[in-house]
């Protein structure tokens, strides 16, 4: 049986059988050795050839995380839902930038070098004190943000690319009359109305009331009598404040300082100017004489639209942040309220008019001194706190007490009874030492505490000092809220009473007045009957606000029509007004005002049509989305 095997094995059928086999067997080991080695997927999307790998979402998504965690209240984490929300936000904009990237390179749109250094040199975050690009200044903001310095120029590079495909996409996007006419008839509308107010302070003063009276009021007023939740608590403090017996300051350090930040201290002069550019010496000279004849602003800016020149205002700038140096020189040596000859700049020529002048001041070593003390005292500080701060953090985990912490270590303790504001039973701030950052930190950590759980150290950036805190508290009891005793508020439900009385007079009052006009009386002669007498408001629109009328008035006064009276309550008592005029904007005579219009429509058409085209991209790369690697980076177990 054997040597017939053995036969069969010689032939050309079983050996191709056996090859077979190997083949399969070795197949099988190299492919599963394969699997082992590739593992799952490392992205998080993939968007056409490009991916978005786990690492570079990571980044973006803590960066934003951390953007959102600051504004949360000290001590609360982020959500599920938060932590999601944000998730999807930065994913969204991630697979829009690959997908935009992607149709860059496909249009072959880049980002010059000299454009990219141009825009990180403008940066106002990377200017110095002296207003100019600050090598320094740009590697610090960098770090702050997360950000290393070839990621920050790759991710400006492709900003830019990107910016100029949208404005290529949006730039020839305006607003049709048909939509500008409309808005600009609303906006610029402007109405006044006949007005007779009615204070409370003018009404008169009720009689006195009976002890049923004041007592059936306390009754129907139940939470404006309340006693707010109480909290007693026991806490330490270690602060710059903790340890000032500890630290000393010397004249000479306070000096050093002053003289090492002295550029700090210094205030340069800013200026406000309204400025035209044109590129002709003649148009200049004719704007100029227009201007120094009296023209206004608004007629300026239309004289300047009609010759094809720019109407430029710049408000609280610098001398380095005009984009000529010799506009620069001409707005800062013009004096305040007077047009300017021509001026030849580099970029042309520009008429100037200066409005404000905010004259650049020294702050002396003197004025300066108190906070350099704080600053430096907080410095020395902080080196002293990191280690007495590991030592409280150590016996506060073994389970020592508040009480019983080692006074050396410099601590601040505080023990007392407080509400969710910071004041105590007597309607006084508490007396909380340390910064006020740690101040706010403690009293909501008081309101979040919970009987019986242990002190647990916090730390607290201060911006206010320069640097952090620290605190730890207990819980010692809690004083739920309650209601006032009537005989504890019986001067403040009487005054109460008292002010709904006049309250009453005036609404009773105000309301016949405007019966008496709604029914064919002239407005002046009801309201002198009233005893008030009336006025006409100024023209107002319907987004400025104008001293002169009342605005819950304003709000409702575009709603009515001509001749139309109403009556609105206002915190102060009522007000009785009677629409009397609408003066309707002419956009011949206000050009200035209708291309105000034109290019707000125009803007919001632009990032519509930019938002469609970005969607189309979008939708063209046909983005896949890992959802297992998202959930591992967005909801961590």
């Amino acid at each position: 049986m054997i040597s017939q095997f053995r036969r069969y094995a010689d032939s050309w059928i079983a050996k191709g059988f056996f090859l077979l086999m190997a083949v399969s067997f070795v197949g099988w080991g190299i492919s599963g050795d394969l699997f082992r080695l590739m593992g799952p997927p490392a992205w998080i999307a993939k968007v056409g050839s490009q991916t978005i790998e786990i690492a570079a979402f990571q980044a973006e998504y803590q960066r934003a995380m951390a953007q959102e965690t600051r504004n949360l209240p000290s001590g609360q984490e982020a959500t599920p839902d938060l932590r999601r929300r944000v998730g999807r936000q930065v994913l969204e904009r991630m697979i829009a930038q690959a997908a935009i990237g992607k149709e860059l390179q496909d249009l072959r749109i880049v980002t010059p070098d000299e454009s990219l250094a141009t825009t990180v040199r403008a940066m106002p975050a990377f200017k110095g004190s002296d207003g100019q690009f600050n090598r320094t200044v740009f590697a610090t903001v960098l770090q702050q943000n997360g950000y290393t310095e070839g990621r920050f120029m790759a991710q400006l590079r492709a900003d830019i690319a990107q910016r100029q495909l949208i404005s290529t996409i949006t730039g020839s996007v305006v607003a049709p009359d048909a939509e500008v006419k409309p808005l600009y008839a609303s906006e610029f509308e402007k109405r006044s109305a006949d007005i007779a107010v009615f204070p409370l302070s003018a009404a008169p003063v009720p009689a006195a009331a009976d002890e049923a009276a004041l007592k059936r009021w306390y009754e129907n007023h139940p939470d404006s009598y309340t006693i707010p939740e109480y909290r007693r608590i026991r806490a330490i403090e270690l602060s710059p404040q903790s340890l000032a017996s500890e630290i000393t300051v010397t004249d000479a350090e306070l000096h050093t300082a002053y003289d090492e930040h002295k550029a700090d201290y210094v205030t340069r002069e800013k200026r406000s100017a309204q400025v035209i550019s044109v590129q002709e010496e003649a148009k200049a000279v004719a704007l100029a004489a227009k201007w120094s004849a009296g023209a206004d602003w608004t007629a300026m800016q239309a004289a300047a639209s009609a010759d094809g020149a720019a109407a430029i205002i710049q408000d609280d700038a610098l001398e380095v942040q005009f984009p000529d140096p010799d506009l620069a020189k001409a707005v800062f040596s013009a004096p305040a309220d007077a047009v300017s000859a021509p001026v030849h700049g580099q970029l042309g020529w520009f008429v100037v008019k200066v409005t404000k002048i905010a004259a650049g001041s020294v702050t002396g070593f003197d004025q300066a001194k108190d906070g350099l003390q704080t600053r430096i005292a907080a410095s020395k500080a902080a080196d002293i706190m990191y280690e007495r701060a590991n030592k409280l953090d150590q016996l506060l985990g073994n389970g020592t007490g508040l009480d019983d912490l080692p006074s050396e270590l410099g601590i601040a303790g505080v023990a007392g009874t407080l509400d969710a504001k910071g004041d105590t039973q007597a309607g006084e701030p508490a007396p909380i030492p340390g910064p006020a950052e740690l101040k706010a930190a403690l009293i909501a950590a008081a309101f979040q505490a919970r009987q019986g759980d242990p002190a647990q150290l916090t730390e607290v950036p201060t911006p206010s000092t320069g640097g952090s805190a620290y605190y730890a508290l207990t819980l010692e009891s809690v004083i739920p809220p309650g209601r006032k005793p009537y005989d504890a508020v019986m001067a403040e439900v009487a005054e109460d009473w008292a002010m709904d009385q006049r309250r009453r007079s005036q609404d009773q009052t105000a309301t016949a007045m405007m019966t008496e006009v709604q029914g064919g009386a002239s407005f002046s002669g009801a309201a002198r009957l009233a005893g008030v007498m009336p006025r006409l408001s100024p023209l107002v629109t319907r987004s400025t606000p104008d001293a002169g009328i009342p605005g819950e008035l304003q709000r409702v006064l575009f709603g009515m029509k001509k001749g139309e009276t109403t009556m609105v309550e206002t915190p102060d008592g009522f007000v009785v007004g009677q629409l009397t005029e609408i003066v309707t904007p002419d956009a011949a005579v206000d050009k200035a005002g209708y291309e105000q219009a034109r290019e707000a429509i125009t803007r919001s058409l632009s990032n519509d049509v930019a938002t469609v085209f970005v969607d189309a991209v979008r939708a063209r790369a046909k983005p896949q989305i890992n959802q297992a690697n998202f959930d591992s980076v967005v909801q961590p177990r």
